[in-house]
């Protein structure tokens, strides 16, 4: 059987809660669409993240990757279409705040995804959930997780669906925060969704 690893992110910033971690912890050793799926949540550090997915890819060798964040005030799910390299935006849960800096010295300035985001969107909209492609994967930990994955797979020389996904707020979270949010059922049901099309 395939395997496919989906990450999740803790809590960050003013977001007391995170629901891509309670999806990837979720769907941890269930199996969909002939994937049996490993679930793992990475922290909001960029000393630390991109490494610790490399250590996940390395153990275990998946099929494909599926990264999660959470988009909060967006009212749809948006895969993203590219990940450049570059880290920036506000401090992380350690207190680092980068400047602009390469994510990879001296690696390419973007990746695509491999994810097919055409029809993941189509899909969900045809499940009545509001999803729509997004050209702009941020440069914060969801951008430099979605960049080493990409670039562990082409340096590898491995052809292997890999992207990322972002989620708006669960219930939960806007019950802290006005905000746009489905329910914690809908935003699972969407990254299923997800998983189907690979």
């Amino acid at each position: 059987m395939k395997k496919l690893l989906v990450t999740g992110f803790e809590p960050f910033l003013d977001n007391p809660i995170n629901p891509t971690a309670e999806i990837a912890e979720k769907l941890n050793d269930t199996v969909i669409n002939d994937y049996a799926i490993i679930g793992k949540v990475l922290p909001v550090v960029f000393s630390e993240s991109g490494e610790q997915l490399v250590k996940l890819l390395e153990a275990h060798q998946p099929d494909a990757l599926i990264s999660l964040g959470l988009a909060a005030g967006r009212n749809c799910v948006t895969p993203e279409r590219i990940a450049i390299n570059c880290n920036d935006g506000p401090k992380d849960n350690r207190g680092n705040e980068p400047n602009g800096e390469r994510i990879v010295p001296d690696g390419p300035d973007g990746y695509f995804s491999t994810l097919p985001i055409q029809k993941m969107v189509s899909c969900m909209e045809k499940e009545g959930l509001p999803a729509v492609i997004s050209n702009s994967a941020g440069t914060y930990l969801c951008n430099h997780v979605m960049y080493q994955g990409l670039h562990y797979f082409k340096v590898h020389k491995l052809e292997r669906p890999s992207g990322f996904i972002h989620l708006p707020a669960s219930h939960a979270l806007a019950i802290r925060k006005k905000m746009p949010s489905w329910s914690a059922d809908d935003l699972c049901h969407a990254v299923k969704i997800a998983i189907a099309c690979l």
